[in-house]
């Protein structure tokens, strides 16, 4: 799934190519791309139509695009959703779901999506922040976000460490690639328990969450696939970069010692054994 910067990556597509167009039509080619719309794939085309689209905002890993009206059209893209520009002459792609027309020129905007795990809704009211989000923390590239509040809310928690990085309410915008890669700039185990860090810990690894997104998204984030682009169809490149994610069995780039896979929540998680020792007292 896309973590922060390559959300990031599309927000800033879509302020540049999008914002500031109004809608000429909307087509909904599945209707379970817009299921989060409780009223219908008709209904969200007739109220989108006609709106002009005045930014491109995100939270974590939600997208929106607020619109003159004071509503909103918010998009989650899932495991392989994709946001892209195209011309309209241009063929189809094969998991089209959602295309939008604009009253000028331009390219339309089209929501592609393999899995249709992602999708669109409409919600009014939204353009600030829609409600349906709100309970999302916002994320360490966030204005709001407060790295104090975050370290004593960490620190109270009861659980393994990466458990808390991955959860959307206490900092948002970090998954499993970021997580690992944070854990292992800052020399911690995802198993350390939460209530035994120190605030100098604490602080140092959310600092270091920030610092490789940061550097993940000045290379368009990370692209494993051909399903991780920006607006116009181009990946990143920040896998280049990755120090232990997917490297099970290569040499860390610290010490040099065989990174090691271990199987968490139903994905993964890479360490190195001598950077980031497994504690004595751990949780998953």
């Amino acid at each position: 799934m896309p973590e922060l910067p390559e959300v990031e990556v599309v927000r800033r597509g879509l302020e540049r190519w999008v914002a500031g167009r109004t809608v000429a039509a909307v087509s909904v080619a599945h209707p379970r791309s817009v299921r989060r719309h409780v009223l219908g794939a008709v209904d969200f085309s007739a109220r989108l139509a006609g709106r002009r689209v005045v930014g491109a905002r995100r939270r974590g890993k939600y997208l929106w695009l607020p619109l003159d009206s004071d509503d909103a059209v918010i998009a989650h893209l899932g495991m392989s959703g994709q946001l892209l520009v195209r011309p309209a002459l241009e063929p189809d792609e094969t998991h089209l779901r959602v295309r939008v027309t604009f009253t000028d020129a331009g390219g339309e905007l089209r929501f592609v999506d393999q899995r249709t795990f992602g999708g669109l809704a409409y919600e009014s009211g939204g353009a600030l922040l829609p409600r349906s989000l709100a309970h999302i923390a916002p994320d360490p590239l966030d204005p709001a976000y407060d790295a104090p509040t975050v370290v004593m809310a960490l620190r109270r928690r009861r659980t393994g460490l990466k458990r808390a990085l991955l959860d959307q309410t206490l900092v948002s915008g970090i998954g499993n690639i970021y997580a690992d890669e944070a854990l292992w700039r800052a020399g911690l185990h995802y198993a350390r328990a939460t209530d035994t860090l120190t605030r100098a810990e604490a602080l140092r690894l959310l600092s270091q969450a920030r610092a490789v997104m940061t550097e993940a998204l000045a290379a368009g984030g990370t692209s494993f696939d051909a399903l991780y682009v920006d607006v116009n169809g181009r990946g990143g490149y920040f896998d280049r970069s990755l120090a232990v994610y997917g490297r099970a069995g290569r040499p860390c780039r610290r010490c040099g010692a065989p990174i090691r896979r271990d199987p968490f929540m139903n994905r993964s998680s890479f360490t190195c054994p001598r950077c980031q020792p497994r504690p004595r007292r751990g949780r998953w």
